[in-house]
Parts: structure tokens; C-alpha cells; sequence
């Protein structure tokens, strides 16, 4: 009996770490296809036969992102709507570019770890851990240095340099999604009540409809 109990933990243990990202492939490739009206965890895959090079391929992540926006930063995603053939390979790309003082706000990934690395100026980042420690982590990034944000957890990018920055980021997953904390909060559609944000935040009702007012945009 106590092997038994052993061995359903250890199997319960094995299958949550299996599940904890994406899932491996079972074969060389399967390009994400149009799915038409079905919806399924992933994309469906492309007959083989019909897969090219193109499949696999994106250009342009040289070209700096327009960053002429309130927030001053701009998101040139690489994931499986871009490239086809990332479909159940579980990793994806990003290019960030910053104006000076932009932001890249607080936001999350939630089915995917990031590791970002500096190109180009000077980055302050950071992200926060779960209840109840809430506890910042951050640091000043240079040309070259690497940071991670683990998948979940809310993190950001600042430009802290007087000139534009550039990174890249890669992610754990084909497809690792975004919450922006800001838009989710008060950008909702149909809004959230004010009295439950006011409550949430200790604040007047009128400090949250002056926020759900506003504008809220995705970089």
C-alpha cells in the first residue's frame, strides 16, 4: 500500500511538470493550418506535403517598431500566428523597442516564462512575485545583459537611458499570451463596477471612473 501511495505521487508529480508548458511533438513538424469553425487546444497541422520553407520563416525583426505612442514602446511579436511551423514546438520571439522614458507596462504571460536580452541602451525591469510577499524584483540591464521573468508573474520594462533601447525576448511557449494589468483592469468591456475597483483599491469612486474614462492601449 505505501508503494502504492509512493508511486501515484511520484506519477501525479511527473504528469504536473509534463503539463507545466507546452506540449512535445509527436512528429518532425505540424504547421498550424486554418481550423475554419473548430476551436482546439493548439492549431491543427498542415498536411505535411503541402509545408514549405515559408512555413518556418519571418522577416522583418530588424526593422525598429514605431514607438510613437503614450506608452513610447512598440512589441514586434514572433509566435505562432507569424510563423506557422512554431505549432506545438513551445517556444516564440519577441522584439521590444523603446523611445526614451518608454515603458513596456506591467503585464503577464501566462503560459510562458520570457528571457529577455539587451541590444541596444539601458533597461530597468522587474517583475513581482504572488501573494502575500508581493515582493519586487528588479534591476538596471546594459548591452548584452539577460534577464528572466518567470511565466505568470507580472513584470515591465522601462527605458532607462536617454536614447531608444532594443531588446528581444524569447518565450517557453508558441503561443504564451498577454494580460496587461492596466487594460485588464480598467479597460474591460463592459467595465468592471466601480464600487468593487474602488473597494479594491481604496480609492474614491470617481479616482475609477476617471481611469475606465481614459484610453487604454495595447504596444
Amino acid at each position: 500500500m505505501a508503494n502504492m501511495l509512493y508511486f501515484m505521487g511520484f506519477l501525479a508529480l511527473s504528469c504536473s511538470l509534463a503539463f507545466a508548458s507546452d506540449p512535445s511533438p509527436l512528429q518532425d513538424f505540424c504547421v498550424a493550418a486554418p481550423s475554419g469553425n473548430v476551436f482546439v487546444n493548439g492549431q491543427f497541422c498542415k498536411d505535411p506535403k503541402l509545408v514549405t520553407e515559408n512555413d518556418f520563416f519571418f522577416t522583418g525583426l530588424d526593422k525598429p517598431g514605431n514607438t510613437a505612442n503614450p506608452l513610447g514602446s512598440k512589441v514586434t511579436p514572433v509566435n505562432v500566428a507569424q510563423i506557422p511551423g512554431l505549432n506545438t514546438l513551445g517556444i516564440s520571439a519577441a522584439r521590444i523597442d523603446f523611445a526614451p522614458y518608454g515603458i513596456n507596462p506591467p503585464h503577464i504571460h501566462h503560459r510562458g516564462t520570457e528571457i529577455l536580452t539587451v541590444l541596444e541602451g539601458t533597461l530597468y525591469v522587474g517583475f513581482v512575485t504572488s501573494n502575500t510577499e508581493n515582493r519586487l524584483v528588479t534591476k538596471v540591464l546594459q548591452k548584452g545583459d539577460v534577464f528572466v521573468f518567470p511565466q505568470g508573474l507580472i513584470h515591465f520594462q522601462r527605458n532607462a537611458g536617454y536614447g531608444n533601447a532594443v531588446a528581444i525576448a524569447a518565450l517557453s511557449s508558441q503561443n504564451p499570451g498577454v494580460i496587461t494589468v492596466a487594460n485588464s483592469v480598467f479597460g474591460t468591456k463592459p467595465p468592471i463596477a466601480d464600487d468593487v475597483l474602488a473597494k479594491a483599491f481604496q480609492v474614491d469612486k470617481s479616482v475609477v471612473d476617471r481611469l475606465q474614462s481614459q484610453f487604454w492601449m495595447d504596444n
